[in-house]
């Protein structure tokens, strides 16, 4: 056990990891040692940012709290310290069941957490980070929480109303980043499409990925987590403009059957979901499109699964995920649904639909033999370097494996050609 060393542990989403990143900050200021996510934990006090989304997230995010709480109980850390959505949403739960825990801090009052350390918390630092990724490239959300009202989904719950961060203090965060390295930025929030309307009194989301594209140093954007109803189109004329916006849009579909888009209040048709992905792959042309599904709510027939099937094969996303229903305490689903699909067969749903998706994505590679694509390199393995084209977002999308034939900088370009293909990545050399 090190003295004055912080263990930061990570679990969820993208989101989490901008908030570990800027507390690693403040820890960093006060003349802690601090690691991230580290294979073997040695530090003096240990904090854990949790997720609360689904029921796997929950289990991940308990059984990590019970193994650091059982390792204080053993001597092997000081102090434990845990956040995120989960202890957001069960503060009071698990204060009283895991007394182990120093404390709990919510989503939004983790500040809380150095001042509670005697230590002081540093404004003039608030949007500086330690980044955690690769130094090419970082997370960048520009949002809180979620408007919307879906009928499965518990964010709004656990993070309330949307609120926009200012365009100005996005461009002074994304200078900052760009001055440490950063040239590729993941634009995240829970919902991106949302964006300046609480601020702004419009959808500004266009307006801010222009004032991004026009900082010096920006080389790629990449747009993730998108909302199908009242798109901001004027964001696909950006998108084609401006070269250092991916040609690339995370945009969560969840279903086709208009009677399960309507039982998951997405507030959209099916004609109209078509008509939208028509008008962005006319208005974007080469862009890929990553997508998720879910299986199972509450009322899918067979019919409407073999609905969602049949749209994946039509509309050839590029990208595709998927997930099966997880019923969620204090959702329209929960309180008004009842759920009543087997767990089998919504895994079997899954697997048929990703089973088809596989076939599609081999398929879209294949497409891409023999052409020569801009390709970002973010680590060296022992036969390969392991990179990335603009239609690939880190961790979730397919990489492109170059042979180390030649001598690659981490987190340069380079034009590589594609030689081959595998299930999901690429072969290519430079």
């Amino acid at each position: 056990m090190k003295k004055n060393k912080v263990d930061i542990i990570t679990l969820g989403c993208s989101k989490n990891l901008v908030d570990s990143e800027l507390l690693m900050k403040q820890f960093a200021a006060n003349g802690y040692i601090v690691a991230h996510d580290s294979s073997q934990t040695d530090g003096e006090i240990v904090v854990i940012n949790t997720c609360g989304f689904i029921g796997d997230a929950k289990e991940e995010s308990i059984n990590t709290i019970l193994e650091y709480a059982e390792a204080k109980k053993q001597k092997k850390i000081k102090r434990l310290f845990v956040m995120g959505c989960l202890s957001e949403r069960y503060l009071q739960e698990l204060s009283e069941e895991i007394p182990e825990v120093d404390r709990f801090y919510g989503k939004f009052n983790w500040k809380l957490l150095i001042t509670d350390l005697g230590k002081s918390w540093h404004d003039e630092l608030s949007l500086d980070r330690i980044i955690t990724t690769p130094s090419h490239y970082a997370y960048l959300k520009i949002a809180e929480g979620c408007n919307r009202t879906c009928s499965y989904c518990s964010i709004p719950i656990i993070t309330g109303k949307y609120q926009s961060r200012s365009i100005e203090e996005i461009r002074e965060e994304v200078k900052k980043l760009v001055d440490q390295g950063v040239r590729e930025f993941q634009v995240i929030a829970q919902d991106l499409t949302f964006y300046g309307l609480d601020l702004y009194k419009k959808l500004y989301l266009p307006e801010l990925i222009e004032n991004i594209s026009d900082i010096q140093g920006v080389d790629w954007i990449r747009l993730h987590y998108a909302y199908p109803a009242r798109f901001p189109e004027d964001l696909l004329r950006v998108m084609r403009e401006r070269e250092n916006v991916c040609k690339y849009l995370d945009i969560a579909l969840q279903h086709s059957s208009d009677k399960m888009l309507k039982l998951m209040r997405r507030n959209i048709t099916k004609a109209e979901t078509v008509e939208l992905l028509q008008q962005i792959r006319e208005e974007v042309p080469g862009i890929h499109l990553r997508t998720t599904m879910m299986v199972g709510h509450p009322g899918e027939t067979e019919d409407d699964f073999q609905d969602l099937l049949s749209f994946v094969k039509q509309m050839r996303f590029e990208r595709l995920g998927a997930f099966p229903y997880s019923d969620e305490e204090g959702t329209y689903s929960n309180k008004h649904y009842n759920d009543d699909i087997d767990i089998e067969l919504k895994q079997a749903r899954m697997d048929e639909l990703m089973a088809i998706q596989e076939r599609i994505a081999f398929e879209i590679n294949e497409e891409k033999i023999g052409k020569t694509i801009k390709t970002i390199i973010d680590r060296g393995e022992e036969d390969f370097y392991i990179g990335r084209t603009e239609y690939d977002s880190p961790e979730i999308d397919p990489e492109v494996l170059i042979s180390k034939e030649q001598t690659l900088q981490i987190g340069q370009f380079y034009q590589v050609q594609i030689t081959n293909t595998q299930s999901f990545d690429l072969v290519g050399k430079v």
